[in-house]
């Protein structure tokens, strides 16, 4: 009896540690989704978050037994689309090169897309407290990022590289803050904090302002979390003017005018004046006591006709170049810089914005797709927009939540895809994380419209 017992009891504790081990690496995958310089020399290059999504998706696939949802499906039958695209662009390459690329763009794509469908199936069986917490570990990521761009900022200012006395020991690399140019003597430093570029980090920072915006307005003014998510707002729009990035910039305000309409009525409260008036005097504080310098960087900054302006619109020259030669399938995925060096002579270029990158390596056809795709989610934020609205006429609290959850993501993926028509981040990790929330959040809080609310 007693071995019966223990052998019931290991049979029911195995699948706990099981599952531990699974959100562990899943929480993990979304807390280091930004962290691009933690990287390693090994298999060409492989960084913490590839590591932490490998572990998630090889520990989910071992584990896992329910079902795929439907959207996961969906999101699969997608992965399959583009896949035949890719593949059929394969026969355009013509060099070595341009193959080594192509390979290292496919581990990347099905990496990026398995994680989009394991995740939304993990996030739809594991319900709505699991989402929330899983929504947390994605800001965390981003809060724990902008914490080392300030001190890296601080530091540096100080004297000393934080890259350097932290992260370098580390992986063995090189990395190091962004030096823009110097003015009068002093060097103008930008903020990358754990990613690869300052404007990478302003893009980025897209994602949680817009998402948790709408979500902070409407929590109840004594929520726990009103005023520490206010607090992380904040804290993350400075991180942003930090990067100086103006493509980061064009995102944020093309995704906020999303939310002029429905969120009009509370530009006059006190829970968005408070934190947007201390941006302002912080901000406004720091360029008064630097007048000459921030005067002579802002010009910098806005004008269009620099060289970092120009090579930002050459690219898009490309795309009628290689229209001409391979209109529907491209030059071949993750081949732009083989391209490029080729018309140019640089090595290792990537294009000045993913749109250029999407119908140079995979022609109309990879661009049509990409069209369908996101309309795909689009269509899945409205529905969980009317979910929401549904759920505070039902009388459900919860609605309060979802419905600006709902808007926020939408602001955020329409932010997202104008700042990539001037720079690249969607073909990284936070972006398919972004996209796994998006997707699942219309299904995991279904169940409440239908009275069964899961967890």
């Amino acid at each position: 009896m007693t071995a019966v017992a223990v052998t019931a009891a290991r049979a029911v504790a195995v699948p706990r540690v099981q599952e531990r081990i699974v959100t562990g690496l899943f929480y993990g995958s979304l807390l280091v989704a930004t962290f691009e310089k933690v990287h390693w020399s090994f298999a060409g290059q492989i960084g913490i978050n590839d590591i932490a999504t490998i572990l998630f998706l090889i520990a989910y696939v071992a584990t896992e037994r329910r079902p795929l949802p439907r959207t996961s499906a969906i999101v699969l039958g997608f992965l399959a689309a583009f896949a035949l695209v890719y593949l059929a662009g394969f026969w355009n390459i013509e060099t070595k090169q341009g193959l080594t690329q192509f390979s290292k763009g496919m581990v990347k794509f099905v990496i990026h897309w398995a994680f989009v469908v394991a995740a939304i199936g993990y996030l739809v069986q594991r319900g709505e407290r699991f989402f929330w917490r899983a929504l947390g570990w994605f800001t965390a990521g981003f809060v724990a990022n902008g914490v080392y761009g300030i001190v890296q900022l601080l530091s540096q200012l100080a004297g000393h590289s934080l890259d350097n006395l932290f992260l370098n020991p580390l992986t063995g690399g090189a990395a190091k803050i962004n030096v823009y140019g110097a003015i009068g003597g002093q060097s103008i430093y930008r903020v990358n904090a754990l990613t690869g570029d300052p404007n990478h980090l302003g893009v980025m920072l897209i994602v949680p302002l817009l998402a948790l915006a709408p979500v902070y307005l409407r929590l109840p003014r004594r929520h726990r979390l009103k005023w520490p998510l206010a607090g992380v707002l904040v804290f993350l729009l400075l991180v942003d003017f930090a990067t100086f990035s103006r493509s980061g910039g064009v995102g944020l305000i093309v995704g906020a005018l999303f939310l002029v309409l429905p969120y009009r009525r509370f530009f006059r409260t006190r829970q968005f004046l408070v934190p947007l008036v201390t941006v302002g005097i912080v901000v406004l504080g720091v360029i008064y006591t630097h007048k000459h310098f921030f005067s002579v960087f802002l010009r910098e900054r806005v004008s269009t006709k620099g060289s970092s302006a120009n090579a930002h619109f050459a690219v898009y020259d490309f795309i009628g170049q290689v229209l001409h030669m391979h209109p529907l399938l491209g030059l071949g995925l993750n081949n732009f810089a083989v391209y490029y060096e080729f018309v140019t002579g640089k090595a290792n270029y990537g294009a000045h914005s993913y749109w250029v990158a999407v119908v140079v390596e995979s022609g109309l056809l990879g661009l049509v797709l990409w069209i369908v795709f996101l309309r795909y989610v689009f269509v899945r934020l409205l529905a969980a927009r009317r979910l929401g609205r549904l759920l505070v006429r039902l009388g459900d609290p919860e609605g309060q939540h979802v419905r600006p959850l709902a808007y926020g993501l939408t602001a955020a993926l329409i932010g997202t895809i104008a700042a990539n028509f001037f720079y690249l981040t969607m073909q990284f990790y936070y972006f398919y994380a972004m996209l796994a929330f998006a997707l699942a959040l219309p299904v995991v809080f279904g169940a409440r419209a239908r009275g069964q609310p899961r967890g």
